[in-house]
């Protein structure tokens, strides 16, 4: 139970620290949604669709790799060959991304302004050379310098998208402000896409320190070793790619709609609506964060299998959870966007609360492949997963728009966990209590559906709130007794519950 606390404590440090700062649009959500048209959030959200796409070329697998080999090569070693591969290849991408900015911005029908495509070629940039100096401290077990400096990252660029959505156009109604002589008030999606670099530069020169902590001497045949280990995660990382976020630019293609800009629109109500799972998106970002380096330091122990399920029953009760917490009180939640208008997309939150939650039981069980060093494996499942994607939104966003890309979603992930559940079993056999786990997640799914039947026969706000308390509490309680000596054995509430024995 040790290892769980730890676990708990890395991810509550590394977690919320992390997600903030890479999903920083979703903690910008409602103030973005109300300062941009349906339009003008579409299109932020595909250029922020292709960022990660290219973070995984940018960064092709040298993280996890990372984490790897420094628990069985020399870490020194493993800093610098890691730290060099990535600030040449970064220069190199970075140059090739810009010479590529117009076809691309015509690609992505953001063809009014291929700068923005410069800009994020500068966030991917920095984004990959600050990879190697965060994993070090997660490797170093430093949550409070990661937090810190993730945190300081996120204020930094909250405080900018005020300051040039907010303050600028009030300023430059002065025709003598100092504002008057670069502001542009068309320039919406790129002051946000400028505010994120100023992020990143201040991150940057937070690490600068980390990052100068290599010595420039490279382990050729140590690095060979890394990219075999980890160019397979380039493949599972792009796929993976295609299965969280190119739904959006496909979606900008083949919406049925007859404008760019109403196409665009239909972007900005899914991505808005996608942000509504933001509970359980964080949880599986904050679980990833914490559990790798776990994992791999735990992959030595004789009970390793049975904390790695252990953990998994813990994390898999949280999601549901967390499922509850936003569908039960989903009346309150949608005011998260604040442009109404959006609201007639949120039929696709359950969908997509449910894809997520497979997602994150995927990156628990993944751990199979990636400690037998069959990443490879990991590679072919994701791969599948984006076949799956690319077929459903191909064939059915034309018929249904945003719909099909929840549902794709859905399909995708859903795939993804039971094919790495069947196949790593075979190769490395956890105990998942898979019934008991398969109940809870019925269960939670069927008490939400018991809470949209009462509502349709008492439909009062008042009965809203009292009956979605009243189905949480009883999940709690539930779980509780199902669990109570799994939760005994936990530090803060454990004490309680066996108080209430006594």
């Amino acid at each position: 139970m040790s290892g769980i606390k730890q676990l708990a404590g890395q991810t509550l440090w590394y977690g919320v620290s992390s997600i903030a700062a890479r999903f920083i649009n979703y903690l910008l959500t409602p103030y973005l949604t109300y300062k941009f048209l349906d339009w003008q959030y579409g299109e932020m959200s595909v250029v922020y669709a292709f960022i990660p796409f290219m973070n995984v070329i940018y960064t092709y697998g040298m993280e996890t790799a990372f984490f790897r080999f420094a628990n069985k090569a020399d870490k020194k070693s493993v800093y610098n060959s890691t730290s060099i591969s990535l600030i040449i290849s970064t220069v190199i991408l970075s140059f090739v991304l810009i010479l590529l900015q117009r076809p691309l911005s015509l690609l992505l029908q953001i063809n009014q302004h291929p700068e923005y495509l410069s800009m994020a070629a500068a966030i991917i940039g920095l984004d990959a050379l600050t990879t190697i100096p965060f994993a070090k401290l997660r490797q170093d077990g430093r949550p409070i310098k990661f937090a810190a400096t993730k945190v300081g990252g996120i204020l930094i660029n909250i405080l900018c998208v005020y300051f040039f959505l907010s303050v600028c156009p009030k300023l430059a109604k002065d025709p003598n402000s100092w504002v008057q002589v670069w502001f542009n008030k068309d320039w919406a999606v790129g002051y946000v896409l400028l505010a994120n670099l100023i992020q990143n530069i201040a991150t940057f020169l937070l690490l600068f320190r980390q990052f100068l902590g290599f010595e420039w001497k490279f382990d050729s045949r140590l690095w060979k070793e890394m990219m075999i280990y980890g160019l397979p995660l380039i493949v599972a990382g792009f796929a993976g790619m295609i299965n969280e976020t190119f739904d959006r630019i496909m979606l900008e293609w083949w919406a049925p709609v007859k404008t760019v800009r109403a196409a665009k629109a239909e972007v900005g109500i899914y991505s808005a609506c996608y942000k509504l799972s933001i509970l359980i998106t964080l949880a599986v970002q904050a679980f990833r964060m914490g559990a790798e380096p776990f994992f791999f330091k735990q992959s030595t122990g004789d009970n390793a299998p049975k904390v790695y399920a252990r953990v998994m029953k813990f994390f898999v009760i949280t999601l549901c959870g967390m499922f509850l917490l936003v569908m039960l009180y989903l009346d309150l939640w949608k005011h998260f966007i604040r442009n109404e208008k959006m609201w007639v997309g949120l039929k696709v939150v359950p969908v997509l609360l449910l894809a997520n939650m497979f997602l994150g039981i995927y990156y628990s069980l993944s751990i199979w492949y990636k400690l037998s060093n069959k990443t490879l494996s990991g590679a072919w499942i994701t791969l599948i997963g984006a076949i799956i994607t690319l077929g459903i939104n191909y064939f059915f966003i034309p018929l249904f728009s945003y719909m099909a890309c929840a549902w794709a979603t859905f399909a995708c992930y859903g795939s993804m966990m039971v094919i790495s559940y069947v196949w790593g079993q075979k190769e490395y056999k956890v105990p998942y209590a898979w019934k008991k786990l398969i109940a809870y997640i019925v269960t939670s799914v069927l008490l939400y559906g018991l809470h949209s039947l009462l509502l349709q026969i008492v439909p009062s706000t008042v009965f809203y709130y009292v009956s979605a308390t009243l189905i949480l509490g009883a999940f709690i309680l539930f779980i509780l007794k199902i669990e109570r000596k799994e939760f005994e054995r936990l530090p803060l509430i454990g004490k309680y519950l066996r108080s209430s024995v006594a």
